[in-house]
């Protein structure tokens, strides 16, 4: 086996430490390498302070994990941070992983959490064993920062394997997780009965609590791959973003993480309230047979076919709960009352997020918008302020009636993604005092998440994933995307190391204050100006939005 160049200190704690240096020595003794192992209160000689990573093995809490060991990374995939949620523990918050003998082969994903499938190939799948995270370490020396990520997908799709995280890693010198957690029915249902099983914590959370037990786990853990315990960014995109929103507003996700990161995903958007979502979840119930309240939570446990039970889950609305212990208050409502995990947060959005669903709601099925349907469509999402909304956005400004709407829903259509409720969340959280810098991503030759024939994606919701995992849509970056890609690389990485993205040679970002004091950076190629200050409440005419009451269902 050959012995990498990471150096790393393994600190062990707690009664099973004889017992996990006897396994870490019996799986490295045909290395015929040395390991500092490192026990507090116990002196290491100095010889043994930088000590080599061994090959392509680490140690964990629970056993010695084998990764795949490349020039400059070893990346270990599906390691297990806590046990399968199914039978019994089916509903129930993460539970411990049990340990094993010998060493864990982790050089494959393992399986994403049941789902009906979604954007970025992600397919159909009913495994419910999926609580697996994947690290990637960097083989250089040093302890670095940690970035664990969250992935997207509308609290109903989404895995782990799909972001990889190796140029972020290497590039950016930084340890990145990635995370496995529920979803659908599976991670969010919420009944009275299950609420009877957990007194004080409202149910409908059991993603949530998913990631919140995989940050539990790197803090114990992640000094063996070398992260920094004390060093964590927690990051996501789209719902991994809204999975932030609610970690900085939740009294149990404190001192889990020092930093957050949010790609497209306002604060601003409300959690379901417990009534909602326990009568959704009660619907369900009744669907299979379990319309006692009391055992509703066992009935639903009994229930084998998993396909069923995730067509039963509506696809809208559904997602994570306020209420209880954990999750107390609405996260902007935490901003407001200066109620949450007061950390820097790295924040923004899309200059096009709505292209995306413009695209697929009307010109995947054929009907594009015409200059005759447009004022329609405005007057039915607008009603008695369609008048003004057409006189501020007329059809004629635009390429295409399609690119008009889209610029309506994207700069104030749609509680999560428009870049307007972003403003109200951004300046929520200043008002509570979080040092934050915001950008907007605004390149719009960036390769499009979902490509709709004669259709200008833009900067569409999702597309700077590329930028930061590469052929995240299976696209590969052009010279000068790449050079963006550098650019944003080096911001994201600099602000899980410091807290702050401005680096030596990088355009200057300033601290949000207002929205409207050129206080955003606007992420572009250097063609079109590159990176640069704007106005961003400006750019979106906020406000004329705070003027329109926002449509039903946004």
């Amino acid at each position: 086996m050959e012995v990498g160049a990471l150096s790393v200190r393994f600190v062990l704690a707690g009664e099973r430490t004889s017992e996990l240096l006897m396994r870490w020595g019996r799986a490295i003794a045909a290395a015929g390498a040395v390991v500092a192992l490192v026990v507090p209160g116990v002196a290491a000689p100095a010889a043994a302070a930088e000590a080599k990573y061994v090959g392509e093995l680490a140690l964990t809490e629970t056993g010695v994990v084998r990764g795949t060991a490349a020039t400059d990374l070893v990346t270990f995939k599906g390691v297990p941070y806590a046990a399968p949620p199914v039978g019994p523990l089916r509903w129930r918050a993460p539970q411990p992983a049990k340990a094993w003998d010998g060493v864990l082969d982790a050089t494959n994903f393992r399986s994403q959490c049941a789902q009906l499938g979604g954007l970025g190939g992600i397919i159909e799948s009913y495994e419910e064993n999926c609580l697996y995270l994947n690290v990637f370490a960097p083989k250089t020396s040093g302890v670095k920062p940690v970035v664990v990520w969250f992935y997207g997908g509308g609290f109903q799709n989404g895995t782990s394997s799909t972001y990889d995280a190796a140029r972020l890693a290497v590039q950016g010198d930084v340890v990145v997780v990635t995370v496995n957690y529920r979803v659908g029915v599976l991670g969010f249902l919420a009944l009275p009965s299950l609420d009877g099983e957990t007194p004080g914590v409202q149910s409908g959370n059991f993603g949530i609590q998913d990631q919140r037990a995989s940050l539990k786990w790197v803090q114990r853990n992640i000094a063996g791959f070398g992260g920094n315990p004390g060093n964590i960014t927690i990051g996501g995109q789209s719902a991994g973003a809204g999975a932030a929103c609610i970690h900085l507003a939740s009294p149990a996700s404190a001192g889990l993480f020092q930093r957050a990161i949010g790609e497209t995903y306002s604060c601003g958007s409300p959690l379901l309230t417990k009534d909602a979502a326990e009568t959704m979840g009660t619907t369900v119930a009744t669907q299979f047979g379990c319309a006692d309240a009391a055992a509703a939570a066992d009935c639903l446990r009994g229930k084998t076919d998993v396909k069923a039970l995730m067509q039963a889950w509506p696809p809208l609305p559904q997602g994570p709960v306020v209420g209880g212990s954990e999750q107390p208050l609405q996260p902007i409502d935490a901003f407001r009352q200066g109620k949450f995990n007061r950390v820097p947060m790295l924040w923004g959005n899309n200059r096009d997020e709505m292209r995306m669903i413009v695209s697929i709601q009307y010109d995947a099925s054929g009907n594009p918008v015409t200059a005759e349907s447009y004022p329609q469509i405005i007057r039915n999402t607008f009603g008695v302020d369609a008048d003004r909304v057409l006189a501020k956005y007329p059809a004629s400004a635009y390429p295409t009636p399609g690119l008009a709407l889209s610029q309506v829903l994207s700069d104030a259509g749609d509680d999560q993604l428009a870049t307007c409720q972003h403003v109200t969340a951004y300046r929520a959280a200043i008002a509570g005092q979080a040092k934050l810098f915001v950008y907007q991503f605004s390149d719009r030759t960036a390769p499009p998440v979902v490509d709709i024939p004669s259709f200008d994606e833009g900067a569409e919701h999702g597309s700077e994933l590329n930028y930061l995992f590469p052929k995240f849509t299976g696209a590969t970056l052009n010279a000068a995307q790449q050079a963006l890609s550098d650019q944003m690389v080096k911001y994201w990485s600099t602000f899980a190391r410091t807290g702050d993205p401005n680096a030596y040679g990088l355009p200057a970002w300033p601290r949000f204050s207002t929205g409207t004091a050129r206080d955003t950076l606007s992420l572009d190629l250097a063609s079109a100006g590159g990176n640069q200050k704007i106005d961003l409440a400006t750019r979106s005419q906020c406000d004329f939005w705070a003027t329109v009451p926002p449509p039903p269902g946004a």
